[in-house]
This record gives structure tokens, C-alpha cells and sequence, in this order.
């Protein structure tokens, strides 16, 4: 008979996901998440088999819960460009300093290796184009690629935040997003 489970793998994931953004993805070890869970690095073998299986379940907790911030967003923001620029500053929060952001481009670099999160990255890329594409244009056909253009103007932004280090990064976002919306919606 199996022992119950005195820790929950959402708990874990959780302590895996600090020791991530802390330590970086060489960070991510049996015996650092153990030790932050409060459990053996034999446990987390039992259950995740292996470091890149514990990697992979972390990182799809991460999704989820992006998921979950990127509906939050959606449902709170107003249907119009000012809205879709608030979505993307809200998500922004996520990033925190710039520290926790450099380190955050190498968890980017494990999403992208594996072809299960590479996919999941994928379509919840999809459903923020469309979120906010819809606060961009009336014009069905025009809400994808509108949406995507100005996903990929954040994620610009967001380097840009990294390397110039001017303001709050919801400052920096705010900015450079309105300046885009202002230009590239003018018709």
C-alpha cells in the first residue's frame, strides 16, 4: 500500500518554481527543492523520476498559472487599445526586477528545448493574440495578426526594460506600448 502524500505536488511545484526564479534552471536540483518543500530528494525521484521530469511538471505549473493571470487580465481589462495595453501590463508584474527577469530568459530557453512546453508556450501565445487583438479591431480577420504584432511589441518592451533599466517595468511597458498603439492604430 502506498504512503499518503504529506505533500502536495502543487506545494512542490510551488518550492520548485522559487528555487527557479532564485537559482535559475542549473538551480533546479532533487536536493534544493527538497530542501525548500521540506521533503528527501529521494521523494521527488519517486515522483518525478527525473530532473527533467521535475523540470517539466514546474514549468507547466508556471503555465497554468500564467494561464490563469492571462484570464484575470482579460476579463478586467476594457475592450480597447488602453485595455489591451493594461492586460499586458498586469502580465508584466510577473517579471519583477531585472535580476529576476535576466534569469528569467533562462526558464524561456528550457520552454523552448521541450517540444511539450514549446507547445504549451504556443497556444497560450494564441490565446493572448486573440484577447488582445479583439481590443485592437472590430475586423475578425485583423484580431490574430494585430494581436500578435502587439504580443511581440511587449516582449520587445521587455528586453528593451532589461537593457535600459528605466523605471518599474509596468512603467516602461505602459510607455512603450501606448507609443506603438498610438502610431500603429492610426488609420
Amino acid at each position: 500500500m502506498a504512503r499518503p502524500k504529506t505533500v502536495s505536488d502543487e506545494a512542490i511545484l510551488d518550492a520548485a518554481g522559487r528555487v527557479l526564479r532564485r537559482s535559475g534552471p542549473a538551480g533546479v536540483t532533487f536536493a534544493a527543492v527538497g530542501a525548500e518543500a521540506g521533503l528527501s530528494p529521494a521523494t521527488l525521484v519517486q515522483r518525478y523520476g527525473s530532473k527533467d521530469g521535475l523540470m517539466r511538471a514546474t514549468l507547466l505549473r508556471a503555465w497554468d498559472q500564467l494561464d490563469v493571470s492571462t484570464r484575470v487580465a482579460d476579463e478586467l481589462s476594457p475592450v480597447d487599445a488602453e485595455g489591451a495595453v493594461a492586460m499586458l501590463v498586469a502580465l508584466s508584474g510577473e517579471y519583477g526586477d531585472h535580476e529576476q527577469y535576466a534569469e528569467g530568459l533562462l526558464v524561456l530557453r528550457e520552454d523552448m528545448r521541450d517540444p511539450v512546453l514549446r507547445e504549451r508556450g504556443a497556444r497560450w501565445g494564441e490565446a493572448l493574440a486573440q484577447a488582445l487583438g479583439r481590443r485592437l479591431t472590430t475586423n475578425e480577420p485583423e484580431q490574430r495578426r494585430l494581436g500578435r504584432l502587439l504580443a511581440g511589441q511587449w516582449q520587445g518592451a521587455l528586453i528593451w526594460w532589461g537593457f535600459e533599466r528605466e523605471g518599474s517595468v509596468g512603467e516602461y511597458v505602459q510607455k512603450q506600448l501606448t507609443n506603438w498603439c498610438e502610431v500603429a492604430l492610426r488609420r
